[in-house]
């Protein structure tokens, strides 16, 4: 039935009004959805202008992680810095506790996706993370993820990190939107990270500045070299924050290596230790090459070096000087678990090993002047004491004796003369007993000194034990242990590397000589079979403890843990002059 004309205004009314509905509608979320991005924007400025706000580069990294998750709601986030050779050398991680980072032991090393990333650095958006053909799954522990949205940030058209988020809240997915806001955060975090980095380079330079100039001033101030080579150790473990420093030079002018300076944890574990000629040092110091690794300990020539001994991490070696000469190398290493050392601090820690070279130069040269000096006055004096001294005390003497003629009837005014003549006689037997130990401590430094002795020994033992014997040494050996108590400390040391080569049956020997200025102590120990309380003669053992006897000392024979024997041969140093 028609409708009357009554009716149809009122119907064409309600489609204006139905269409009226739906325009304001359309409005409305039109102007919601203005609303969002305006806030959106508004956001992302906060987040451009929060990562902007520091300097410290470690603050920035982590603020932009958390503006990055904030900004496209994600319930985790992370940023990986890439390092050499393509692997993430640093992680950040937000909305995953410490308790889970634990349980799952590592982070990503940059395989499957976030590889992926690495090798192809642009924008990429997931509906299923596992889904993915490069997807490689998750370690034990990890929470399980699903959505995925992933960009590069590039400092310097360099691609510097990435940045990952996953499981938008809410069940959602990423959309175009969230790429595009992540694009431009990842554009702003490139400008501040250059500005944070350029920064830190800054501070790095000032910091190296100063230790260098703190260094000189002590060389130049006349710090002995061998103290000053403790002070590199400690500063350069300040400046690069490491856990381990060491600083191995040569001795005795030949090719091999000690470890005269190390600072940090386990450094008196390897302090004074003989670094075998495959270690990594030696690898250094023959190429004068820097070395880097992740795990120190887990290199093949780390046997033969302080990584053999200490369970060592992420750290770098590089050498003390020029190429030409190598006064020395340094190895600046972390422990397991302990973050690699940037590129960055490498790079500081070299320049200030340069320059430290430098300074060493200058005091040796300076230190070979005085030395010099000395000598030349050694050998006036030597001559002074010949051509003056000596002559003029033998004249005296042939005068005495053409008056001892003219006192024939005076008995007793001739035997005190003669008396006098003797004593002049035994005075110039001093004198010239004088000149030669003047002239002959000036030789003594052609001959090998205490330190190259041991060496050889223990590398001479090598042969019977069938492995070479680790060696520390620390102290004065070469220059404030007498020939004698020398002597005696070689002896022993050689009859004890017998023992454990005929009867212990040890795999491992760890040979410590060491002096502080008033004992002199020679430490043996070895993972052998132990002694045999069932042997009652042990002429070796009298012959130690004689030596020892000899000079004041004492032996001490003691169990090993877990197996073998410890021998400690001990005795006391004459005082110096005038003490």
């Amino acid at each position: 039935m028609a409708n009357t004309p009554a009716e149809r205004p009122r119907d064409g009314s309600a489609a204006r009004q139905s269409r009226l509905d739906d325009l304001l509608e359309g409005l409305q979320a039109q102007v919601s959805r203005v609303g969002a991005t305006r806030d959106r924007v508004h956001t992302l400025l906060d987040a451009v202008l929060a990562i902007g706000s520091d300097l410290d580069l470690d603050v920035v990294l982590r603020r932009i992680t958390e503006s990055a998750v904030a900004l496209v709601d994600a319930e985790y986030g992370a940023l990986g810095v890439v390092g050499e050779e393509g692997r993430i050398q640093q992680f950040i991680t937000i909305g995953v506790d410490e308790e889970t980072i634990g349980a799952i032991g590592h982070y990503p090393e940059g395989r499957g996706i976030l590889g992926l990333l690495i090798r192809e650095p642009e924008p990429l958006r997931l509906a299923d993370l596992g889904s993915h053909p490069e997807s490689v799954g998750f370690p034990e522990g990890h929470p399980p993820m699903t959505t995925f949205l992933g960009a590069p940030v590039r400092v310097r058209e360099k691609v510097f990190g990435n940045l990952y988020l996953t499981d938008k809240r809410g069940g959602g997915q990423f959309d175009d939107d969230d790429e595009a806001v992540l694009r431009t955060l990842a554009a702003a975090a490139g400008v501040a990270i250059e500005n944070a980095r350029l920064y830190d380079d800054a501070r790095r330079r000032e910091r190296r500045l100063a230790a260098s100039g703190e260094l000189t001033r002590g060389l130049l101030s006349g710090n002995d070299p061998d103290q000053v080579l403790h002070q590199v150790a400690a500063t350069v473990r300040r400046l690069a924050g490491a856990d381990l420093v060491t600083l191995a030079v040569p001795f005795n002018g030949g090719d091999g290596l000690v470890i005269e300076a190390a600072d940090g944890e386990g450094a008196e574990l390897v302090r004074g230790l003989v670094l075998a000629a495959t270690s990594l040092a030696a690898k250094v110091y023959h190429s004068s090459e820097r070395i880097t690794s992740s795990r120190l300990s887990a290199e093949p020539e780390a046997e033969g070096g302080s990584a053999g001994r200490l369970d060592l991490g992420p750290g770098f070696l590089l050498p003390l000087g020029t190429s030409e000469q190598v006064r020395g190398v340094l190895q600046v290493a972390n422990l397991p678990g302990g973050a690699d050392f940037p590129d960055a601090a490498i790079a500081m820690i070299g320049g200030f090993a340069d320059q430290a070279a430098l300074a060493l130069e200058v005091a040796e040269h300076r230190r070979d002047a005085d030395q010099l000096l000395v000598l030349n006055d050694r050998d006036r004096i030597a001559r002074d004491l010949h051509d003056l001294a000596i002559q003029r005390l033998f004249a005296s003497g042939m005068t005495l004796n053409s008056v001892l003629g003219r006192l024939a009837d005076r008995p007793e005014a001739a035997e005190r003369i003669r008396r006098v003549i003797d004593d002049l006689d035994d005075t110039i037997k001093t004198v010239r007993s004088t000149i030669f130990a003047l002239r002959e401590h000036d030789r003594s430094g052609d001959r090998g000194g205490l330190r190259a002795q041991l060496v050889a020994e223990t590398d001479q033992a090598a042969d019977t034990l069938g492995f070479a014997p680790s060696l520390r040494m620390t102290g004065l050996l070469d220059t404030g242990v007498p020939a004698g108590h020398a002597e005696h400390l070689l002896a022993v040391l050689r009859e004890a590397l017998s023992n454990a080569a005929r009867h212990a049956h040890a795999t491992r020997v760890e040979v410590t000589a060491e002096t502080d200025g008033t004992r002199l102590r020679l430490r043996v120990a070895d993972n052998g079979s132990g002694i045999d309380p069932a042997v009652t003669r042990r002429s070796g053992l009298s012959n130690l403890q004689r030596r020892a006897a000899d000079l004041g000392g004492s032996l001490a024979m003691m169990a090993n843990r877990p197996t073998g024997t410890v021998m400690e041969w001990t005795v006391p140093l004459p005082a110096a002059d005038g003490e």
